[in-house]
């Protein structure tokens, strides 16, 4: 009996295991995805475009020794601020004093035999006249005496170059202002015109910035911007540019100079700075493709867009883009970026869900399209 019902069990298990596999599964229907899109068009919004810079003096010397030799004494220290006149470093001196031992004495030698010289010609000059000595020996004693004054004048310039050259051991400062950096030690050999110390002035901090070419010659001298100093956050600074370079100080980029308006002594030379430069548009001609910073993506082979070529019944599918894109600006609701090439007037983006999208999918449109940015 029991062996009836295990027969029964096992062949009741095999028919309902032969209907299961043989019952059809309902195949998923792929998901069409909602997006948003914009359609593409033309823009002159001003532009507002910060770039990375460092904070310097205004006036920036480096100062050197006029003569070499050993330096025995630094008093300068950096940060410290100075006054002019104030000594920066000294050499040693010794030999520049022998110096000027050695041709003090000659000029003193010189001078006595000058004096005799003299002595000598003016009496050989009156004996010449009272005809009691010839003409060759007033001639000869008259040569004696110039020769001996241009000995001496000789000895003068000496002695005043030993003289320099001893004064040319003391560096001091020429303006009031702080030394900003200190570039050798004591007991140091140093040679003339060998970097010392460099001295910023007091005078208006400027900053130094590189800009890119394509937007250098959007920038006049005299234009307003703001400065940032990353050590004092949130704090902003007016400045204005002063100098814009005519010639690439790198591969691809140009010097700008902006100079504050105001004067903040919390702000030290080498400290980094955000400079923020306005970019106004320059006429009809300069109008501009800008989209919503979310419409654009990246990935190993450049940045892209999805346009959206529309089906029917409010479908479209996606068609990846590459694209160019130039300056990063808001409209004051979102982010916006330039595309400089890749993209037509009136062509329609995805606007969102970018990174889930692929290559030819089919999509649902929640178009919101903007007429304009201007």
């Amino acid at each position: 009996m029991d062996d009836q019902w295990l027969r029964a069990g096992a062949l009741l298990s095999v028919v309902i295991v032969s209907v299961a596999c043989g019952r059809d599964e309902p195949v998923a229907e792929p998901e069409i995805r909602p997006v948003r899109t914009e359609i593409v068009t033309l823009s002159g919004l001003e532009r507002a475009r910060t770039y990375s810079g460092t904070f310097r003096a205004g006036m920036e010397s480096k100062l050197s020794f006029r003569v070499s030799g050993r330096v025995e004494q630094l008093p300068a220290s950096v940060g410290q601020a100075v006054a002019p006149g104030s000594l920066l470093a000294r050499l040693d001196s010794r030999d520049y004093d022998l110096q000027v031992q050695e041709a003090r004495a000659s000029l003193t030698r010189a001078l006595a035999s000058k004096r005799n010289a003299d002595a000598e010609r003016d009496r050989v000059r009156e004996l010449y006249e009272n005809d009691n000595a010839s003409l060759s020996q007033w001639d000869q004693a008259r040569a004696v005496a110039e020769s001996a004054s241009a000995q001496v004048e000789s000895l003068q310039k000496r002695l005043e170059l030993a003289q320099l050259q001893l004064d040319y051991t003391r560096l001091t400062a020429p303006v009031a202002g702080s030394i900003a950096t200190v570039e050798v030690e004591i007991n140091e050999n140093v040679q003339t015109g060998q970097p010392i110390v460099t001295l910023s002035s007091s005078s208006l901090t400027e900053v130094a910035v590189d800009l890119p070419g394509r937007v250098i010659t959007a920038i006049r001298e005299g234009a307003q911007v703001v400065v940032e100093c990353d050590a004092l956050p949130g704090e902003h600074f007016d400045a204005f540019v002063t100098e814009v370079g005519v010639a690439a100080s790198g591969a691809t980029t140009f010097p700008v100079t902006v100079q504050l308006t105001t004067q903040d002594d919390r702000i030290r030379p080498g400290m980094a700075a955000e400079v923020t430069f306005r970019l106004a548009s320059r006429g009809a001609n300069s109008d501009r493709i800008l989209v919503p910073a979310v419409a654009v993506g990246e990935d190993r082979d450049g940045r892209f867009v999805f346009l959206a070529e529309p089906t029917e019944q409010g479908r479209a599918v996606v068609r990846r883009r590459p694209v160019v894109i130039g300056d990063l600006t808001t409209d004051g609701e979102q982010d916006l970026i330039e595309v400089l090439e890749g993209l037509n007037q009136g062509e329609i983006i995805v606007t969102a869900g970018v990174r889930r999208l692929e290559d030819g999918r089919l999509v649902r449109l929640q178009r919101d399209a903007v007429e304009s940015r201007r």
